[in-house]
């Protein structure tokens, strides 16, 4: 899914809605997912200059879940740690978008390195 402007933020996170309801995910397991790729589509657009992202239905036979990805070629995060850091912001924000998003879902991955985009992938089981 295409995440290159305000459109696309609403409508990925109106994607992740529909998902979270075909695994049965509680009210509040739906809301955090959904608040996670909120933020993290924003900052693709924002601070990525657009991207995507794609999604995967994870079922380890036991339990169900979701793995989004996000991704971007823009210029990248020089300090990945420092980026996760609360309070952390190169806008205007609060600093809260990716360690905000990592507490709420089970698994949080980010690779990124200057002038190579950005990836970060999520999961949230039921």
């Amino acid at each position: 899914m295409p995440l290159r402007s305000e459109v696309d933020i609403v409508a990925s996170r109106q994607q992740v809605r529909v998902l979270t309801q075909q695994l049965k995910f509680s009210l509040v397991d739906q809301t955090k997912m959904i608040t996670a790729a909120s933020e993290l589509a924003r900052n693709t657009v924002v601070h990525g200059g657009g991207g995507a992202m794609r999604w995967e239905l994870l079922d380890d036979g036991v339990r169900r879940g979701l793995r989004l990805h996000f991704e971007d070629e823009g210029g990248g995060i020089a300090d990945v740690k420092l980026a996760m850091t609360d309070g952390f912001s190169t806008g205007t924000g609060m600093g809260l978008g990716l360690p905000g998003s990592k507490r709420l879902v089970h698994e949080f991955d980010i690779r990124s390195a200057p002038g190579q985009g950005t990836r970060v992938s999520i999961a949230r089981w039921k």
